[in-house]
């Protein structure tokens, strides 16, 4: 595992590299989740430790939000860590990073993790509840489901 500001740090730099521009908060926060969420996909364990809460418009993390004001995107994950998820970050960066932060925000507020954390909330609060990492992983099944089955319609069609 390694710390959320290490890999925010790492989204923060190869969005610029990829997209030759500064990404905004709201997706490297969304980004940031379904990293998470794909990495317990595709290894079962996740990326960091560290807890979303359920904000108004998705997950959030407060040590990013706060990172992300400084600009102080400094320490990037070992190159090890890196190469051991490649897999994880590309598909990430492939699928969502392309999408508007809005159009992120919509796609978490589908996530049963973030459903479950906002519970008792009116739609205008920020939660303070995390979202489970148990719940993240079920968000992840069914997301390992929906490629599965596609994959199963594609084979038959080819």
């Amino acid at each position: 595992m390694e710390s959320v500001e290490k890999i925010a740090s790492y989204i923060f730099h190869r969005y610029q590299k990829e997209f030759g521009g500064k990404i905004c908060e709201m997706k490297l926060h969304k980004l940031l989740y379904f990293m998470q969420r794909e990495s317990i996909i595709q290894k079962n364990e996740p990326l960091f430790s560290e807890p979303f809460l359920a904000w108004r418009y998705g997950p959030v993390m407060v040590p990013i939000r706060n990172l992300y004001a400084s600009e102080e995107f400094n320490e990037l994950p070992s190159d090890d860590f890196i190469r051991d998820n490649i897999s994880v970050f590309d598909l990430v960066f492939e699928q969502y990073a392309p999408k508007d932060a809005w159009s992120l925000s919509r796609l978490s507020h589908g996530e049963l993790s973030w459903q479950h954390a906002r519970q008792d909330l009116l739609p205008e609060q920020n939660g303070r509840e995390p979202l489970s990492l148990e719940d993240i992983r079920k968000d992840a099944e069914r997301v390992k489901m929906r490629r599965f089955l596609i994959n199963k319609i594609n084979s038959i069609q080819a």
